[in-house]
């Protein structure tokens, strides 16, 4: 089964790091990846730009409505995402658990189903 873990963070938390807390965070983010890449877990992993860097678009009577900067207007915001492989929701939420980012962010786990199934 596949999983989406979306990672939620506040800028505010990233501000605070000091330059060494950054890199470590990175560094062990990237050890992390590798872990379950050599475990054939990972399917993708990818950070993404600050959201004030965002577009929201939107559809109505089939013209795009386009604004700057994301939907939500919440502090935390999504700043990265893993696509994983797990037998089950249990074993998904116990790979999250381990995302460096959740140690100061959190992580929601969905699982992934296509469509054409």
């Amino acid at each position: 089964m596949k999983f989406v873990c979306l990672i939620h963070h506040t800028q505010e938390a990233f501000a605070q790091m000091s330059e060494a807390e950054h890199s470590a965070m990175q560094a062990d983010s990237l050890s992390y990846d590798r872990e379950l890449m050599d475990q054939g877990k990972l399917f993708l992993a990818q950070a993404l730009r600050l959201p004030d860097e965002a577009k929201t678009v939107r559809s109505r009577r089939r013209k795009p409505m386009i604004t700057d900067g994301p939907f939500a207007e919440t502090k935390e915001q999504i700043v990265g995402l893993i696509v994983i492989e797990a037998r089950d929701m249990d074993e998904a939420v116990q790979i999250a658990g381990r995302v460096p980012l959740a140690r100061t962010g959190h992580v929601e786990v969905r699982e992934a189903y296509s469509i054409h199934d």
